[in-house]
């Protein structure tokens, strides 16, 4: 019996519908390689971002008398907010790389007889009457912890990569794990600084050494204490366990 061999599809549509298939598949293998080599590329760059962001800053500390002022626009703050001046460009590098949205800084009386800050708020001792403290919350707030606390939550665990154990130049980190604090209701940052009464400002502050772009060389200062600067024993600040804590509709401070 004779065998039959199955005739090709000669005809034009044919071919070129082959062709276009074989051209799609090239084009397709060619893509995948690329995009395999370009995510090759970019996994480095990847690593130190993220190495740069866990890594400890140089600290330095700030000798001579400091100032209340208001915090800045480029800051993200509640109207009337205030601070020690010498922790402001440690607050713009963290508002560059945090969404943020600072709730209270300095609590207490002014040169004029004005209250700033939420009066009545924090425990006795809190660095926030020292101008040396600030109360943060999402850039977009939520009063419940959810996806925009992100941005927030990496702030916290960089400030303190283990619970009671805060990187310098922060004194005190309250977040999750701290009453009062945590995801859905606030982060408190206080920073290092010499012991000082309440309304008063510290004779130096232990601050992050950066400008507004990243850090800039450490200068040893030209004036040392006679001892080596130690943190003030007190309470480390934050809220009253009386308050209610958490943030309302209109961002308040707690």
């Amino acid at each position: 019996m004779p065998v039959r061999i199955p005739k090709q599809d000669s005809r034009p549509g044919r071919r070129r519908a082959d062709k276009a298939g074989v051209s799609h598949r090239l084009r397709a293998h060619a893509w995948t390689r690329i995009l395999a080599v370009f995510a090759a590329s970019l996994a480095p760059l990847l690593a130190i971002c993220a190495y740069a962001e866990a890594a400890p800053l140089p600290t330095r500390i700030v000798y001579g008398t400091g100032r209340i002022v208001p915090i800045p626009a480029s800051i993200p703050h509640a109207e009337g907010d205030m601070v020690d001046q010498r922790i402001v460009p440690n607050l713009r590098w963290i508002a560059k790389r945090y969404p943020i949205y600072i709730t209270d800084g300095y609590s207490g009386p002014l040169p004029n007889g004005e209250h700033v800050g939420c009066n009545g708020c924090h425990v006795k001792g809190s660095d926030h009457y020292n101008g040396l403290a600030v109360d943060i919350v999402p850039a977009n707030p939520s009063s419940t912890c959810d996806a925009r606390w992100a941005g927030v939550t990496r702030l916290a665990e960089w400030a303190e990569p283990v619970q009671e154990q805060p990187r310098a130049p922060f004194r005190w980190v309250g977040y999750d794990g701290d009453a009062g604090h945590g995801c859905g209701n606030h982060l408190h940052l206080s920073w290092n600084h010499a012991s000082a009464p309440m309304f008063q400002l510290a004779e130096w502050v232990e601050v992050m050494a950066v400008n507004f772009s990243g850090v800039k060389p450490v200068t040893p200062p030209k004036k040392k204490p006679r001892s080596a600067p130690r943190a003030p024993a007190g309470p480390p600040g934050g809220i009253s366990q009386t308050a209610t804590g958490g943030i309302s509709a209109r961002l308040a401070g707690d």
